[in-house]
């Protein structure tokens, strides 16, 4: 690809938001320059007032194939990543079938996304309760880390971990190096609240958020935290929900034991006081909670105690959500969010005085590194791919189900007013997706650290 160049009144880069131009050549960025010194005779594109992000990262997202197409699919997922600016989804190991817990189910995967992504991919390993083998297997096969439940994870096939089950892992996953990405919640306190609330009300969302109290995700985070001391391995707590954990995880953080943290939009944007009984499109697990907690849980952004932000797109046929039944007890637990992701970060972000900066920092960066493709991915760099998202941050819209593109358009975004349009999505110097439409071939490929 012969030497092209990007120019925007703001590019944002690790060191801030500036007037410059990308210069592209053969898929990667050769280098980032003042407007004035543009070469001459080269292909410009100007983006003009829109902003050039880096190309987000999504470290948390449930494309469920093989095995469950019928749910997403690679296909659907990278076409609903591109129009939401993201370039790289990095899958998680469970809803497939067979689930991604050996170099077998890793290889299965492999076959099935050729050919077939928009964006690049990744894909975590799985640790459960008796591929205590296969751990280091997985990482010799270029897994980025490891992915393991506390409690049920809602549906067979994956299943969930004990103290001791982990006790045995944990020792081959220090030695690989690699993260272990954790679901904290302990299922003593779910299965209590749940029992008591036998009787109750399940069409009702104030039900649902009792069934799953704080103490499950205070419980299983205490209890990972007093782990990774004494394992020494990289701990990730995915999808936190609860803003009481903060200060347990700022006084780990302050021993420097190797934890992150992430949250999702939908905890960031959703309280439990908006959430209409019988909208069971609003259920996921941990659930989201009051006004005051989302509240904290930006503050935790702020002070860097939540290192990133993820979309834990889960989707599912609409059935399984039980719509019309419009219980909370029995309807599939997750939010589906690919498409709109960026724009509901930045509504509420820039609502509260962050910057572009902050957002790719949150969902490019952050999540790059955890991946392990920090190296390529996450940043606008010299060196780096040419992955990056032109984004108008001034323009508002109302969510529609055509602006989703994953298989399933349902979402209970759908209906807010948000802030920021993306306008086109590069992958490696090429357009994938510009003015509502996906553009050319897949040319996606998984990214192996």
């Amino acid at each position: 690809m012969s030497l092209q160049a990007f120019l925007s009144r703001q590019v944002v880069t690790p060191h801030g938001i500036r007037p410059a131009a990308l210069l592209v050549e053969d898929g990667r960025i050769l280098d980032i320059v003042p407007p004035a010194q543009l070469p001459a005779q080269i292909p410009v594109r100007d983006f003009g007032g829109a902003a050039i992000l880096p190309g987000l990262v999504d470290s948390h997202v449930h494309i469920n194939e093989p095995g469950r197409t019928e749910w997403e699919g690679f296909r659907t997922a990278t076409r609903a990543a591109a129009a939401g600016g993201y370039t790289v989804l990095v899958d998680m190991p469970l809803n497939c079938l067979p689930p991604t817990t050996t170099v077998a189910a890793l290889k299965a995967k492999r076959n099935a996304a050729s050919s077939q992504c928009l964006v690049d991919w990744m894909a975590w390993g799985g640790v459960v309760s008796d591929n205590q083998s296969h751990i280091e297997n997985l990482a010799a096969a270029g897994v980025p880390g490891f992915k393991c439940f506390l409690i049920h994870p809602g549906i067979d096939g994956f299943t969930m971990v004990t103290e001791p089950q982990l006790r045995t892992a944990l020792p081959h996953v220090a030695r690989t190096g690699l993260p272990l990405l954790v679901h904290a919640e302990l299922p003593g306190p779910v299965n209590d609240a749940t029992l008591r609330l036998a009787g109750a009300d399940w069409t009702k969302y104030a039900t649902y958020l009792q069934s799953r109290p704080d103490e499950a995700e205070l419980s299983a985070i205490h209890l990972m935290i007093s782990l990774c001391r004494e394992f020494q391995f990289r701990l990730h707590i995915v999808h936190l929900a609860t803003s009481q954990a903060l200060d347990m995880l700022r006084a780990a953080k302050s021993e420097d034991l190797p934890i992150t943290v992430e949250t999702c939009p939908h905890y960031l944007h959703f309280s439990s006081d908006k959430i209409p009984d019988g909208q069971t499109l609003f259920k996921c697990a941990p659930p989201m909670r009051s006004r005051e907690n989302c509240e904290k849980l930006w503050q935790g952004l702020q002070e860097g105690v939540v290192d990133l932000v993820a979309t834990d797109h889960s989707p599912c046929p609409p059935d399984m959500k039980r719509l019309s039944e419009r219980s909370f007890r029995t309807a599939w637990g997750g939010i589906s969010s690919l498409s709109l992701a960026l724009p509901v970060m930045w509504t509420e972000a820039s609502a509260r005085g962050f910057a572009l900066s902050d957002i790719a920092r949150w969902m490019a960066e952050g999540p790059a590194r955890l991946a392990g493709c920090d190296s390529r991915k996450g940043r606008i760099a010299k060196g780096f791919d040419a992955d990056f998202v032109v984004f108008q941050p001034e323009t508002e819209f109302i969510a529609k189900a055509e602006q989703l593109h994953y298989r399933h358009r349902v979402s209970p975004y759908l209906g807010e007013k948000l802030r920021g349009v993306v306008e086109a999505t590069y992958l490696r110097g090429g357009c994938v997706f510009t003015d509502g439409e996906i553009l050319g071939d897949p040319s996606g490929r998984e990214f192996r650290r």
